[in-house]
């Protein structure tokens, strides 16, 4: 088994007891941080990109630690529900997937690295309606393109990844046009930096972000 299955391996062992969303009784008490929740205020030269791959804490501290990434923001999206909440998404009754929203400066890193981070490094694609023990739809596998060069770029990554056999099944990822986004509550931007004591983070979060600085060193913006 490659480094990047066991990885996935070991979120899947170790996400038996806990779950990605539910709040912490103290996370009132925790204020967010300052830019939660928000797109940056200046998009002038930013690009964006938006994916979903499973519970939005790991993804989003993930994309975070990538250079010429200026703010993630999770959310959700690929539903028809508007202004959703966390209870209704994970109700499964939205149609949305937790997604993260990036907000990136494409003179310093393109919309193929974050594709290649997003299919090899931050998530299992070929893990169908779910991460390890986060089950159901509203933690699938999708990638919302905004124009048909991001949509080219998708569905040559996948072929590429799928083709290198580097893992044992096939991406099942969605990859379909971007409609909508929606920001998730204010007390879930951030989070993964503002609960570091959370079960969730340290044996299931932790472990994808672990990945990712390790798969895309020389790409974090403080090298490890």
């Amino acid at each position: 088994m490659n480094n990047r299955l066991k990885s996935f391996a070991s979120v899947s062992l170790l996400a038996f007891a806990v779950a990605c969303g539910s709040p912490q009784p103290a996370d009132a008490q925790n204020p967010p941080r300052s830019t939660a929740g928000f797109a940056p205020t200046n998009l002038t030269g930013l690009a964006v990109a938006t994916f979903a791959g499973g519970c939005f804490w790991a993804q989003e501290e993930a994309f975070e630690e990538i250079k010429g990434v200026k703010q993630v923001v999770s959310g959700y999206a690929g539903g028809t529900k508007a202004n959703p909440t966390y209870e209704e998404v994970a109700d499964k009754t939205t149609g949305h997937t937790e997604t993260v929203q990036i907000y990136y400066d494409p003179k310093v890193v393109s919309y193929q690295k974050l594709a290649d981070i997003f299919f090899t490094a931050s998530h299992d694609p070929t893990q169908l309606n779910r991460q390890g023990n986060d089950v159901g739809p509203e933690y699938r596998s999708a990638a919302f393109y905004r124009t048909p060069e991001e949509k080219k770029i998708l569905e040559t990554t996948i072929a590429r990844v799928n083709a290198s056999k580097e893992y044992p099944g096939k991406i099942v990822t969605e990859v379909v046009p971007f409609q909508k986004f929606w920001p998730a509550e204010d007390y879930h931007q951030g989070y993964y930096r503002l609960h570091p004591e959370n079960p969730y983070i340290t044996h299931v979060s932790a472990v994808k972000v672990e990945h990712v600085q390790r798969a895309f060193r020389k790409d974090l913006k403080n090298p490890l």
